[in-house]
């Protein structure tokens, strides 16, 4: 009896199967969430920037005399001892289990304390500013890659605080562009984005195994692309050109709004009131946009800051702000959005309907400052996309963040080879 032939796959097949099963399996997936998470209620206004450049994300180039300052105000405006471990971790953010603390820190990487902190000075609330500024004088980074900051009271060992940042050791050459003439629709609400990452200098066996590359707009984690195997690879380069997974919607231009006086409204806020008890700022109530119209904004950035702009972080009033939305109702949740939120959306930042006015509507305690926002809403596959009413143009000015991520041939551990940010008209 004659058996059947077994099929074979030559080696083009094979390469092909393999990179079908690369582009099914790498193709859409997000990576683990870097977001900073607040942990107590306490605890408002968490900022983690490089330096000063609280437009930007927050890395820093290794061995470059570069700072990541951690702020937060603790608003119980007792004197806590807190205190924070750091930890290095891998390019999906878990954290690093096969390298040493020896590894990446020079010095402690637990039981530091934070001691530079000042209590607010005239203020209706009462709180208290830190800062804590990495590397310091008792724990110096030595590895690339991303880093998580746990702040905790050392008194009953409560985690706080959890913030992330990244440390870049520049290897590879990363290109960016972006077209409207997407795979999905031509000029109307979406925007492709086409990249090149060059790494000439590195000694690469299996790039697909190697490389892991991250992309994001305007900086939210929570819509963070793996990008999937590049379309064309040569020895030192590979591309990604007209990639469905590099797809994003328009959406629009941010709200913004500005509180720099609690006794007059400025950019965005229709007036400010005080009841007895607190200071309260309603916004303009934010209507439909069935057009795109240009509207300068800082893509979903906040900067902390008052009228006299004189040491902003312990004289700055904290404020309860109404948000107001027209917009038909809606069988999604909707949230506010933006960095001040960390990219998390939990109950403090969905919209309310309220059936008596028809509209949305959420109260929150911020600190005066500048703050870009937009509205978001929860659909049934768990993605977050732009309200309707609010409207999703291809000509909105977005920025894009690429992250290349690299572990070298008997590597424990993955290094961030590779950045750049595209400005899209901004």
């Amino acid at each position: 009896m004659e058996h059947p032939k077994a099929f074979v796959l030559g080696d083009l097949e094979f390469n092909i199967f393999l990179l079908f099963l690369l582009l099914f399996f790498l193709g859409g997936l997000h990576t683990q969430a870097q977001r900073n998470e607040l942990l107590s209620n306490e605890i408002a206004t968490l900022q983690v920037t490089a330096g000063d450049q609280w437009r930007n994300l927050p890395i820093i180039n290794l061995n470059n005399g570069e700072n990541v300052n951690i702020s937060f105000d603790d608003l119980t405006h007792e004197h806590r001892r807190l205190c924070y471990r750091i930890e290095h971790c891998e390019k999906d953010w878990s954290a690093s289990s096969q390298i040493f603390e020896s590894d990446f820190c020079e010095g402690f990487t637990e039981g530091n304390t934070i001691d530079n902190y000042q209590q607010s000075i005239n203020t209706n609330q009462l709180y208290t500013h830190y800062r804590l500024t990495i590397p310091n004088d008792r724990c110096l980074l030595k590895l690339s890659g991303n880093y998580r900051v746990t702040i905790y009271d050392e008194d009953n060992n409560e985690d706080l605080i959890r913030a992330c940042f990244m440390v870049l050791n520049q290897k590879v050459t990363v290109r960016m562009s972006l077209t409207t003439n997407t795979d999905i629709d031509i000029n109307n609400n979406h925007q492709q984005l086409e990249a090149e990452v060059d790494y000439p200098s590195l000694v690469v066996s299996n790039p697909l195994q190697q490389f892991y590359v991250v992309v994001l707009q305007n900086q939210r984690w929570d819509q963070a692309v793996v990008a999937p195997a590049p379309q064309y690879m040569q020895s030192n380069s590979m591309r990604w050109s007209h990639c469905r997974n590099l797809i994003f919607d328009g959406g629009n231009e941010y709200h913004k709004f500005e509180i720099l006086d609690v006794d007059r409204p400025s950019m965005g806020v229709e007036r400010v009131d005080w009841d007895g008890r607190a200071y309260h700022a309603w916004l303009w109530p934010d209507e439909p946009r069935p057009n795109y119209v240009f509207d300068k904004d800082a893509d979903g950035a906040y900067y902390i800051r008052n009228n006299d702009n004189y040491e902003n972080d312990y004289t700055t009033e904290y404020i309860c702000v109404h948000f107001l939305l027209k917009a038909p109702r809606s069988p999604y949740s909707i949230y506010l959005n933006g960095n001040w939120t960390q990219d998390r959306f939990l109950p403090q930042y969905e919209m309310l309907w309220n059936d008596s006015i028809q509209c949305y509507e959420r109260n929150l305690l911020l600190k005066q400052g500048y703050y870009n926002y937009q509205y978001v809403q929860k659909e049934r596959d768990g993605a977050f996309h732009p309200v309707p009413s609010q409207g999703n143009y291809y000509q909105t000015e977005n920025s894009y963040q690429m992250l290349v991520y690299f572990r070298p041939i008997g590597g424990r551990t993955d290094e961030l080879v590779g950045y750049n940010c595209l400005e899209n008209g901004n």
